[in-house]
């Protein structure tokens, strides 16, 4: 008879095969060549380089199985938010006719950006003009509730900041994007609960990510490293870095 107490817990070993494979997958998709906008905002301009040269994060912070499920649970959180959003009467695209993803590249595709989705109409109730960028994000309860508390500028710079460079690099291709106020949509993974707020274009803040990116890309072509951010690897930023023992292993 099969004793099933003295075997390996079922949820243990599930769990750990969906994890392997799922980064097993993620290790087969082919790195990008760019700097992502989504990226531009990060604290530290050195960190936004060594991800732009695919510098090996360090050992115990590569992506684990958990977090990759945590991404694709977003991912279908936001399919659900713009499904709501539709049968609220806003009017969303998320794809171009042949399939792909609104964006747009830059300085010879070395800075690129894909958004959520551009609202082109909505309630009248709301009396909003169009179009309009929107962007959606997840969070815990705890981050999301700072968000509310917040804002999202003073709460998570780096998604003000991705905004800000969205709407200024695709006025080009939709006329007016950077004049009217972007859609910021937040999900509580927790409670289900929403958050919606307007953020108008802030173009010195898009100015600067222009310049950070530059900058970045500059420094890297001539082989120059940039600054920390941080005096001290025990520095917040520093001690949930990917590289924190790469970029402080020679101090």
């Amino acid at each position: 008879m099969l004793d099933f107490n003295h075997r390996p817990k079922l949820h243990e070993n599930l769990t750990g095969l969906i994890d392997v494979a799922l980064m097993k997958e993620r290790g087969n998709e082919e790195a990008r060549r760019y700097l992502g906008a989504s990226r531009l905002g990060m604290a530290c301009e050195r960190a936004l380089q060594y991800e732009y040269l695919h510098i090996p994060v360090d050992e115990g912070r590569e992506f684990s199985g958990r977090l990759l499920r945590v991404f694709e649970v977003g991912h279908v959180l936001e399919d659900l938010a713009i499904r709501w959003l539709r049968l609220a009467d806003f009017e969303i695209y998320t794809r171009k006719a042949n399939g792909g993803q609104f964006g747009f590249s830059v300085a010879g595709g070395r800075i690129q950006g894909h958004v959520d989705g551009i609202l082109n109409g909505g309630p009248e109730s709301l009396e909003l003009t169009y179009p309009a960028l929107w962007e959606c994000k997840t969070m815990n309860d705890k981050s999301w509730r700072d968000t509310v508390k917040q804002g999202v500028s003073k709460s998570k710079p780096i998604y003000a900041a991705q905004m800000a460079i969205y709407q200024a690099y695709m006025e080009a291709s939709v006329p007016g994007i950077s004049q009217n106020p972007a859609l910021f949509t937040a999900i509580n993974k927790d409670t289900q609960d929403l958050w919606f707020e307007w953020i108008p274009f802030d173009g010195w803040l898009a100015q600067r990510m222009s310049d950070r990116a530059v900058r970045v890309i500059s420094a890297t072509e001539a082989g120059e490293i940039l600054p920390r951010f941080a005096m001290t690897p025990t520095h917040q930023e520093c001690k949930f870095c990917s590289w924190q023992n790469h970029c402080w292993r020679g101090a």
